[in-house]
């Protein structure tokens, strides 16, 4: 009888144990099933930017501040074809013909050419997907719910380590268009958000895509001064696992404001060292320290800023993650002897 008893309480053990083991397989198929899902869903909305017609409004908010935009993209052949209209503050304009892209600045009468230098902007904001994005990030589906009256489906992405934020995206579940992203700090607060509040997806005229201001031929043209740069000489030891040298620069920036009134701004060569995890970025400023600076480190939403001093130069480190990965990047960059 207790051999019998032992040997029923050995059945109901091995039975519960291959129970709870068909459980957990279960969950772990359906986990990686549903990371596979996000995953198609992260590359739906990298397509959907850059291939569809839409227009719409969105609100881009940080803190206690907001500011609306109008953006009309259109894909004409190969071309694409994009308007931006920022709605609040000074008014401006920015027309972009694949990678040029023109500005609109009314109250002087002048027309900024230049390139393009991210391509990243909402709803693009996935420029690239790398390969090897889960090894930072762990990518899975959210809810499902509604963004400017549209049916979304939520994707999120948790950094595994703090020196990122978090994301969640949501995607208009037929086209897969990127309808609201919000940037995620440690608690899971929202730091940014940039949502559409009304947009259509196809069926948009070409004559959305047209400047506002009509015949622009009497107006100031300047061409923004920007050349590929070889800035080998500059070591970032300390950038977050992940991030990617993408683009070295130059550019010929001019200050506000003139030092003299009414003597024109001063103009100054400024490099630029963009690196990228494939959903943030950081970039490092480099330029002749000639200039009366304090150092020091501020906010602005999502954005981390550190000014420093070193050597003969002075440093401006921006980057879209938390303070403490900016301050382990401004400490890390040294000048290599030559």
């Amino acid at each position: 009888m207790r051999q019998t008893k032992v040997l029923f309480r050995f059945l109901v053990v091995v039975s519960a144990f291959l129970a709870l083991s068909a459980q957990a397989e279960g969950l772990a198929v359906e986990k990686v099933e549903g990371n596979r899902e996000a995953q198609t869903l992260l590359k739906r909305i990298q397509s959907a930017a850059q291939k569809l017609n839409y227009s719409g409004t969105f609100v881009y908010q940080q803190a206690n501040q907001m500011r609306t935009s109008r953006i009309t993209h259109l894909l004409e052949g190969h071309n694409e074809i994009e308007k931006l209209e920022v709605l609040d503050g000074k008014q401006r304009e920015y027309i972009r013909h694949n990678e040029d892209v023109t500005c609109f600045i009314p109250e002087t009468k002048t027309l900024l050419v230049e390139k393009r230098v991210t391509q990243d902007v909402f709803p693009a904001i996935l420029a690239s997907i790398p390969s090897d994005l889960t090894a930072y990030y762990n990518v899975k589906l959210g809810e499902v719910g509604r963004v400017a009256g549209h049916d979304c489906q939520a994707v999120l992405l948790e950094p595994k380590d703090k020196m990122r934020y978090g994301y969640k995206l949501w995607a208009e579940k037929k086209s897969g268009l990127l309808l609201r992203a919000q940037t995620l700090n440690t608690q899971n607060e929202i730091v940014e958000q940039i949502s559409f509040t009304e947009i259509t997806i196809g069926n948009i005229s070409a004559g959305r895509i047209k400047s506002s201001f009509g015949n622009t031929s009497s107006w100031h043209v300047e061409h923004t001064a920007m050349s590929p740069a070889n800035l080998n000489e500059w070591s970032v030891s300390g950038m977050p696992p992940g991030f990617k040298k993408i683009r070295e620069l130059k550019r010929i920036v001019s200050d506000a404001l003139a030092p003299n009134a009414g003597g024109p701004p001063n103009r100054r060569e400024v490099s630029q060292i963009v690196f990228s995890d494939g959903l943030a970025a950081i970039s490092v400023f480099i330029e002749p320290g000639t200039l009366s600076r304090t150092e020091g480190a501020m906010q602005q939403g999502a954005l981390n800023i550190v000014g420093k001093r070193q050597g003969d130069f002075w440093l401006t480190i921006v980057g879209e993650v938390p303070a403490v990965a900016i301050r382990q990047v401004a400490n890390s960059i040294e000048l290599k002897n030559k």
